[in-house]
């Protein structure tokens, strides 16, 4: 159970609770003693460490201290370095996916991908995690300052963020370009246009 559905629980266990006690006890109930809502939220409250014991549940406070609780226990999600891969391994990868249709938004190579989703998904099939679209993606890594430095595997980021592609070396590249067309290698057309940046993932592979 979430803690919402707990809160939640609880409300619904404190009005029932209310009507319990506003309802008379009949004379054959024994010892049984009605307990009030007030009782139950004096209690409720004593166990959270309020000092009026008599104050209202604060249910935002329980909320906050929930929050706090689960970003305090909640490890860092770890980033994926591929266990070795290298940039001929990220060419490779990708060149399996040669002949996929361009869908926008698609990350399912049986169906199709969009530049970002394919460069997620090769880089996925090499245990390395990066997010899912070029906004992201183009934070990722490690800069490299020209195309002419630029080696197998690294992304080529254009447009400002619009759409990347995966650099093979020796002036081409391979992306899912736009609808309409497949996932190709062509000339790396970056080079020509508006280059926005070059990022390195994982080692260099070769020119």
């Amino acid at each position: 159970m979430s803690m919402v559905e707990a809160l939640g629980r609880i409300q619904s266990i404190e009005a029932s609770l209310q009507q319990l006690a506003e309802r008379p006890v009949p004379a054959s109930s024994g010892s049984v003693t009605p307990v009030s809502s007030s009782s139950f939220a004096s209690a409720l409250n004593s166990a959270l460490g309020t000092a009026d014991a008599s104050a209202p549940v604060d249910m935002s406070r329980m909320l906050a201290a929930a929050g706090s609780t689960t970003s305090a226990t909640a490890p860092a999600a770890p980033v994926a370095t591929g266990g070795g891969a290298t940039g001929d391994a990220v060419v490779a990868a990708a060149k399996k996916y040669i002949g996929v249709p361009y869908v926008w938004g698609g990350t399912n190579p049986a169906v199709g991908m969009d530049c970002s989703g394919f460069v997620q998904r090769v880089f996925k099939d090499l245990g390395v995690d990066l997010p899912r679209v070029v906004s992201d993606q183009m934070h990722k890594g490690s800069p490299v300052a020209s195309l002419a430095e630029a080696r197998a595997g690294d992304l080529l980021v254009s447009y400002g963020g619009e759409h990347i592609s995966i650099y093979l070396g020796n002036g081409k590249a391979i992306d899912a370009p736009v609808p309409g067309q497949t996932i190709q290698i062509r000339d790396a057309w970056e080079k020509y246009s508006n280059l926005t940046s070059i990022r390195r993932i994982v080692p260099s592979g070769g020119d």
